[in-house]
């Protein structure tokens, strides 16, 4: 959900359906930073334009851009963009990252309601392909006073025509295709070709990268690790004592992306080609142990070697989670993309840090992974980032609107929120334990918890699949074999926050509440709505119970008597915040509005959980509930 540029963007989503035929390791020096340089391009900024723009040619014979890098570029890397022969040196220059190399970046002579979608209706010809990422020049403090300059022609001794130039760096990833950087004049808005680099190769576009573990059944003695490559091949995991298994290999194309009428982004410029994705399974496994393993192959090289820890069996006692939603990924560089979430470094690091004190069995990611929303090389970026973390804990995820929700494609609601990708790569990138493709609901019991995971972007109505799913599967849940019952979904019933589109769903209040009730669901978790807020005891808008401050201050529900769930959103993990009202409902009992994740401590008879700032690591609010 998008907190800035309301009107524009949901202007594009009108003239969208009115157009279509059925209207149904690098982190600690940037993170200090991070979220003031990136926090004006968090959603319908500049840079998501300029692929829509008229491009003219402004080339020079002087202008030579280098790139401080080995013949080959490595998986991970700072490179200087150096661009010389600049005749004059304006706000406006920039320099783009495009890749794969041959993009065509000049013109695109296509129709233009084809565009709509970016919001944009330039006369043709526009730019046809979309930069990963862009630099202004002016991030060199010495580019516009021309402090470094040189003189390229002389006339009676003295010289007549002085050029300038300037260094900005990229932080670069291995995406597996070529990448070149090529220089424009104009800003975003008006971009003018002034020159291209030398298109540079990575060293080993096959290595196999961006490992994540995940949680196969509740008994925590297999683990899944997914991971990406540019080789088809199966690779291995060797994990253990010398335990080996193969992979499964598959893909996706653009023949796979939601369109219609309009193409959508993931169809036409916003598509990356996503290598191979690898699966497979490490059985034989302990509950709550610590294991190593690397993966790859003798052809196409091997990942470092990792250790990770299972979580905890269910039916056992103690379980350490952390659960938050709305994340993305925040540029390690002064870069510009189509969609920023300036607080993810800072949480993602953070989390890393509990990760390494051993405060982490396991995490939960609620719906709206990575924003890529048809940009399909920024999944790697988001990859790359949750890797200190998602390598080494069980990484589970919920499906979120920017994953599913497409026009005409199944989706309960009908926006272009995913850019097309109709969860393809989402299901793709990370695979859950759910009954068959498209039906991203399930559940995981872990030590003395049962979380249901349920998709708010699929049909949930009375007469559902899924709705008769999450009936059964709540009611079969053995309180004495697990106590407690979560439930997480993306979007919430309850929340403070006032306007916006889409935000809450009376219909889907109506019909899945009553089951919260019905069976004496402990704690809901949320998403969607970007910010942090606890509620009483709450059953159709009123408070049934609530809490008691303990002898420390800390509110307690006590559900030996139960009367109703707890909700919370927890969607501040990365996205631009919402702003809170000073007044709210008497459901409402806690709400901040600062970028952080959920701590969860959970036993046989306590679940204990504080909302935790990722900048300071302060606690926020405390609560908890008793059996």
């Amino acid at each position: 959900m998008e907190s800035s540029n309301w009107i524009l963007k949901h202007v594009s989503i009108l003239l969208f359906f009115f157009l279509t035929p059925s209207f149904s390791s690098t982190l600690d020096h940037v993170v200090t930073h991070t979220k003031s340089l990136h926090q004006n391009f968090t959603a319908l900024s500049d840079f998501r334009l300029i692929n829509r723009r008229i491009l003219k040619d402004c080339s020079s014979n002087y202008l030579k851009i280098n790139v401080s890098s080995n013949a080959s570029l490595l998986d991970e890397q700072f490179v200087t963009v150096t661009v010389t022969g600049v005749s004059k040196p304006r706000d406006g220059d920039w320099v783009a990252m495009i890749s794969p190399s041959n993009s065509n970046v000049e013109t695109c002579l296509l129709n233009g309601f084809h565009y709509l979608q970016t919001g944009d209706t330039a006369q043709l010809p526009l730019l046809c392909h979309y930069p990963v990422k862009a630099q202004y020049l002016s991030n060199d403090p010495d580019y516009l006073s021309c402090k470094n300059n040189e003189c390229k022609e002389e006339q009676d001794g003295k010289c007549s025509v002085t050029t300038c130039s300037g260094s900005i760096k990229f932080h670069v990833i291995n995406i597996r295709t070529d990448i070149e950087f090529v220089f424009f004049t104009g800003g975003f808005l008006n971009p003018c070709l002034v020159g291209r680099s030398t298109p540079l190769s990575f060293a080993n576009p096959n290595k196999p990268l961006y490992g994540h573990l995940s949680s196969i059944d509740s008994t925590a003695t297999s683990m899944r690790l997914t991971w990406v490559s540019g080789d088809k091949e199966p690779q291995q995991i060797q994990y253990g004592d010398g335990k080996t298994v193969s992979s499964a290999v598959t893909t996706f194309s653009q023949d796979d992306m939601c369109s219609s009428l309009v193409p959508s982004p993931a169809k036409d410029f916003g598509w990356h080609d996503p290598g191979y994705i690898h699966s497979a399974i490490m059985t034989g496994l302990s509950p709550s142990t610590t294991y190593s393993y690397k993966y790859g192959s003798n052809s196409v090289g091997w990942s470092e070697q990792i250790k990770f820890s299972t979580p905890p069996s269910g039916g056992s006692d103690e379980l350490k989670f952390i659960a938050f939603g709305d994340m993305g990924k925040t540029p390690l560089d002064a870069s510009k993309e189509h969609y920023i979430q300036p607080g993810a470094l800072s949480v993602i690091k953070a989390i890393a840090n509990e990760v390494d004190s051993n405060n982490v069995n396991s995490v939960f990611h609620i719906g709206d992974i990575s924003y890529a929303t048809g940009f399909l090389a920024e999944w790697d970026f988001f990859m790359h980032l949750i890797s200190p973390v998602a390598s080494r804990v069980s990484y589970m995820t919920a499906i979120g609107n920017h994953e599913r929700d497409y026009l005409s494609s199944g989706s309960v609601y009908q926006t272009p929120d995913s850019g097309g990708e109709c969860g393809v790569p989402y299901e793709t990138y990370f695979p859950m334990p759910t009954s068959a493709k498209d039906k991203p609901w399930y559940s995981i019991e872990q030590a003395s918890v049962h979380f249901t995971v349920i998709s708010t972007e699929h049909d949930w109505s009375i007469d559902s699949e899924q709705y008769e799913w999450m009936r059964k599967d709540m009611a079969s849940v053995n309180r004495q074999h697990t106590p407690w019952l979560i439930f997480m979904a993306h979007r919430p019933m309850y929340t403070s926050r006032r306007g916006g589109f889409l935000l809450i769903d009376q219909n889907f209040i109506k019909t899945v509440e009553p089951l919260l009730l019905e069976n004496k669901v402990d704690l809901a978790l949320f998403g969607h709505v970007h910010n942090y807020e606890r509620t009483c005891s709450v059953y159709q808008n009123k408070c049934k119970a609530m809490p008691i401050k303990d002898q420390k201050g800390v509110d307690t529900y006590n559900n030996r008597n139960y009367s109703a769930p707890v909700h919370a959103i927890i969607g501040m993990a990365g996205f631009t915040l919402d702003e809170l009202p000073d007044d709210a409902e008497s459901w409402s009992l806690k709400r901040i509005s600062e970028f952080g994740y959920l701590r969860a401590h959970a036993t046989k008879n306590d679940l204990n959980l504080e909302f935790v700032t990722s900048d300071t690591k302060e606690v926020k609010d405390s609560f908890h509930i008793t059996k």
